[in-house]
């Protein structure tokens, strides 16, 4: 009997009744027991090959293992205020910087990279922003060049644009902000617009002089960042993607249109047995062509006092399965803490050693771990 119900069982699979799922194998390989939220992936001394910087350090390729003293951010109560690693050449040397900035101090910042011995790496202030619950890198203005977008709560919108070496312009799109932040283009005009919890910002021709507009479509609560932008079902209408980065919840919002073009939006589940889903990517990592999302609970994002802190930490990657038009989850770590692995607030996906397959580089208060992408295994 049980013979044949795996006959029929690979029968449902070979007729596409039921899909089979992609299964990844991840390799856990350890770097630092260090407590700093954001890790970036970038070639920092131009050998060619992928380094981690995370916090005070950065850690050299292929291996990891050798490190070097990048500074001495002073510790914030049980935080580093240290909310972003993006890597940019600010000054033109040639040579990656890194963008970060802190909830604390209120600052945005480039940290410079000297590119000689093991000096530590000079500071500089962009500007008093507000707080800086984290910062993403968008091109806002379709130039073809990033700008930054701080989520600062309860401050100005903002994004601020590198104009010359070392050299930065911000433009203020709106008075004020909630938790969460995303960039994609919702109405089809062919220009980004931004994604905050209350709405979502139409951009303008001219995105530095001219009003954004307001539409009051939805309401995101503890949203993530980013908030993600992307045409989930392929009807081609861009949706979104949400977590809630201080409680418990991962929905995806179904844009539709009716006969007048009237636009609505339908919400939908992807898991609610986890909390502090804070930081999302979506991208190619089972290497069939098609985005994932990953994601997972971020560790103790509020010292332990937001909702589901005592449960289990877990990270995750979510498959779209054509067929249900729904969201199937898969394990990558998950357990209490030191099993599982907190996502931290600003994660990196990257090819770390040119397999062809993207990797995961994950911090956060739980240290510092890789998940190297070992590729699909047989079931």
């Amino acid at each position: 009997m049980q013979r044949v119900l795996l006959s029929l069982f690979a029968l449902l699979i070979f007729c596409g009744s039921i899909p089979p799922e992609p299964s990844l194998h991840f390799r856990r390989y350890f770097v630092a027991a260090e407590s700093y939220e954001s890790v970036g992936v970038f070639d920092v001394d131009n050998n060619d090959t992928l380094d981690i910087v995370s916090g005070d350090f950065w850690y050299e390729g292929p291996r990891f293992r050798r490190r070097h003293l990048i500074g001495n951010e002073p510790r914030k109560d049980q935080y580093y205020d240290d909310f972003s690693t993006i890597p940019l050449d600010v000054n033109g040397d040639g040579r990656l910087d890194f963008i970060t900035g802190g909830w604390f101090d209120q600052t945005l910042r480039w940290v410079e990279n000297p590119g000689k011995g093991n000096n530590t790496w000079p500071l500089h202030e962009i500007g008093k922003v507000g707080n800086v619950e984290t910062t993403r890198a968008w091109d806002i203005d379709g130039d073809g060049i990033v700008e930054i977008v701080p989520n600062n709560p309860n401050h100005p919108l903002k994004y601020i644009k590198l104009t010359g070496p070392g050299q930065f312009n911000t433009v203020t799109v709106a008075p004020k902000q909630g938790h969460g932040l995303g960039f994609g283009d919702i109405n089809g005009d062919g220009r980004g617009d931004l994604i905050v919890s209350d709405g979502w910002l139409e951009a303008p021709a001219d995105r530095t002089t001219t009003p954004w507009t307001l539409h009051n479509e939805f309401t995101l609560g503890t949203a993530s960042v980013p908030i993600l932008v992307t045409d989930v079902n392929g009807d081609k209408l861009n949706d979104l993607i949400v977590g809630q980065g201080h409680g418990y919840g991962l929905h995806w919002y179904e844009q539709t249109r009716d006969a007048s073009g009237k636009r609505s939006w339908l919400k939908h589940l992807i898991d609610d047995k986890n909390s502090q889903y804070h930081c999302l990517e979506w991208i190619d990592i089972t290497g069939d062509g098609r985005p994932e999302l990953i994601t997972g609970k971020r560790f103790r994002a509020h010292n332990g006092n937001d909702p589901g802190s005592e449960d289990p930490v877990g990270l995750y990657y979510f498959t779209w399965d054509v067929a249900k038009k729904q969201f199937a989850k898969h394990n990558i770590a998950y357990g209490e803490a030191g099993v599982g692995k907190g996502t931290g607030i600003y994660f990196a996906v990257a090819d770390l050693h040119k397999t062809g397959r993207n990797d995961i580089i994950v911090a956060g208060k739980d240290g510092l771990v890789v998940f190297f992408n070992e590729g699909s295994q047989k079931k």
